[in-house]
């Protein structure tokens, strides 16, 4: 699923606080609608989440979470063809999620909640695991590393070795670097321009840089005038080892994407040039 091509997943908060959406799309009827829009115009996958995991969110018991998310999903299911995710990191609202007819789990606890391991492994479903340094309530007082990328690899190789263990096959899991998970700018930034990085762990990565506060740095603008910034980092992600680009602007989006793909071929045969030429 999703491995063989450069796929768009749309984001779909049907929370009240979520830090661009938020509210939005709280009921189900809405919530619905705007799923409908983004396979309309090209999400590949839709990414359901029920709890915002913005910085200083506040946590939502498992019950709540289910309460938003499930009928969302079933409605989906019932009259979609496309393939539904589930964002969490609570088992029970994984496990509710999956029974309903969510097809892939986008954890941005790396599946370390109790019971997780073991629910996506009996599941048989591809997994995103993603890094966050802390939790959302306290990810961004000063977070520090002493090399981003040397950490995230080996979170990464302890987090694959667990899900192996567990019975969850290495070519079912996806690698997120959570961009604004316990990072600066400096950290986001090292990540985003060393991505091919990560590519000797044997898994594809999946991307959200969507209007995140990185481009609020950048820019000084506010969540909702985040897109070219959001678009021009999109670029340089899907210009190298990435599989899923996970984004809230589905349309916008699928364009640059759809540049990529034609300019990929030719940066690949740029490079074979050079290697000959060395």
């Amino acid at each position: 699923m999703f491995q063989d091509q450069l796929s768009l997943m749309g984001v779909l908060n049907v929370t009240p606080d979520s830090f661009y959406d938020g509210g939005r799309h709280h009921s189900k009827e809405k919530a619905f609608s705007h799923a409908l829009q983004m396979i309309q115009e090209g999400a590949d996958i839709i990414d359901i989440g029920g709890e915002s995991t913005r910085p200083g969110a506040q946590i939502v018991s498992p019950e709540e979470e289910c309460d938003r998310v499930i009928p969302v999903i079933e409605k989906l299911k019932q009259e979609t063809d496309t393939p539904i995710s589930i964002d969490s990191r609570h088992t029970a609202v994984i496990k509710a999620a999956l029974d309903a007819g969510a097809v892939f789990v986008n954890d941005v606890y790396a599946l370390q909640d109790d019971g997780a391991l073991a629910t996506v492994a009996a599941a048989n479903v591809p997994v995103c695991l993603m890094h966050m340094q802390g939790t959302p309530e306290s990810m961004q007082n000063r977070p520090h590393y002493q090399d981003v990328l040397q950490e995230l690899y080996h979170f990464f190789i302890e987090r694959i070795v667990a899900c192996e263990q567990a019975g969850i096959a290495r070519e079912k899991i996806w690698l997120d670097p959570g961009f604004g998970f316990g990072k600066t700018l400096d950290h986001n930034l090292t990540l985003l321009t060393n991505l091919s990085f990560f590519k000797t762990l044997g898994c594809p990565l999946l991307i959200g840089l969507s209007r995140k506060s990185m481009f609020g740095e950048i820019l000084n603008k506010p969540a909702d005038e985040r897109l070219h910034g959001t678009l021009a980092a999109t670029m340089v992600a899907a210009l190298q080892d990435v599989s899923i680009i996970r984004t809230h602007d589905v349309a916008a989006t699928k364009d640059i994407l759809t540049v990529a793909r034609a300019i990929k071929p030719y940066l690949q045969r740029r490079e074979q040039a050079d290697v000959c030429t060395a």
